[in-house]
């Protein structure tokens, strides 16, 4: 039976759980949500699924059920105690205001409000408390490079107290989208079998078009992602720094990032030197990473194994390897790390705030 707000009741047994609205269900990191809101602890009531006009009408599925995806208006969230958005920063900085003035706590996962000092940017794994003062009904996620690195440099600062980071990100096409994971799929098609990369130009002409990347993707790697920033920076790369001070709460944090984009479909790397006020020990990282939730630790190189991407997808923690400590420096260390971009770098991350905001409406 549907009430007279046009929306289906909650299923029998969730009645007094939230309701919850997930804005982009049919976007490539709202499709991995659904999945995770199938696999997880059913923490929800009502599950309503939105995304634009042309969407609206599809049945999507979700923990079990088929469920009609709503086209986005002021309407749907009626009734809705929190609201996962996934769409375009344009999009949600309209609409999150709407959702959150009726009641809803936005999880926002694009990078609308990142910078905002009135919406909190929170790595549940990390700071999981922030999550709580959000003065516009907004809490936001960092973008999937910084989630890549984050849990785990977390978990190495709350013990040594971090001092620098200089990163270097080797960053998946999935992050463009269907645009970026086409291009390279339709490049690997062009020079497959051919003998290129041999001569300056051959893969570019090759490739021809190189869709939304200023050089070729296959067989290449293109260091620029996001739009170009002041002193030569890019948007992404200033991201990375303030979205790692914020979440560490380290506002006057030196941190530099290089952004890369590689042929690689989902999962990004990172390699990391962070350098911290204590002296470091491998045997320490080994013990701290190990006992921090959310990270895998794949470090035995002399017998192959380390992070990469072909081993991380798909999987929700992030993996860390190749730890060494810097050989001219006793506080510094070395280390790379794997993520899937689409789980922890975007869905999972939006998962695991959502339900802290469900504990707490479950306190009161």
């Amino acid at each position: 039976m549907t009430p007279a707000g046009g929306f289906p009741r909650a299923p029998i047994g969730r009645a007094d759980r939230p309701t919850l609205a997930v804005v982009g269900a049919t976007g490539a990191a709202g499709t991995v949500l659904l999945g995770l809101l199938s696999e997880r602890a059913d923490v929800w009531g009502e599950i309503r699924l939105v995304a634009s006009e042309r969407s609206a009408g599809r049945k999507l599925a979700v923990r079990g059920e088929e469920v009609e995806v709503l086209a986005l208006g002021e309407e749907v969230f009626d009734g809705v105690d929190v609201a996962m958005f996934d769409v375009p920063a344009e999009v949600a900085a309209r609409w999150a205001p709407v959702a959150a003035a009726r009641g809803a706590v936005v999880v926002d996962n694009s990078g609308a409000f990142r910078t905002d000092p009135d919406v909190p940017l929170v790595v549940p794994e990390v700071n999981a408390h922030a999550a709580r003062n959000r003065p516009r009904g907004i809490v936001a996620g960092p973008g999937c490079a910084t989630l890549t690195m984050i849990v785990a440099l977390g978990a190495l600062h709350a013990e040594w107290a971090l001092e620098e980071l200089v990163v270097s990100t080797y960053q998946a096409v999935s992050e463009s989208g269907r645009r970026g994971v086409e291009a390279l799929r339709g490049q690997l098609a062009a020079v497959a079998g051919a003998e290129l990369g041999v001569h300056p130009g051959d893969v570019r002409r090759a490739v021809g078009d190189t869709g939304p990347y200023a050089a070729p993707i296959a067989l290449n790697v293109v260091p620029f992602s996001g739009t170009p920033a002041e002193d030569g920076w890019t948007t992404e790369e200033l991201a990375v720094r303030e979205e790692t001070r914020r979440v560490l709460g380290l506002p006057g944090l030196r941190a530099t990032a290089t952004c890369v984009r590689v042929p690689v479909v989902t999962t990004h790397s990172v390699s990391v030197h962070a350098r911290f006020e204590s002296e470091v020990s491998v045997g320490k990282a080994h013990e701290i990473l190990a006992n921090a939730p959310g990270v895998v630790v794949c470090d035995d190189p002399v017998a192959g194994e380390f992070p990469t991407p072909a081993d991380a997808v798909g999987t929700d923690p992030v993996w860390a390897g190749r730890v060494r400590r810097s050989p001219d420096d006793p506080r510094a260390l070395e280390l790379f790390v794997c993520g899937d971009n689409l789980r922890k770098g975007a869905a999972l991350n939006m998962a695991q705030i959502g339900e802290l905001v469900a504990a707490e409406r479950a306190e009161d």
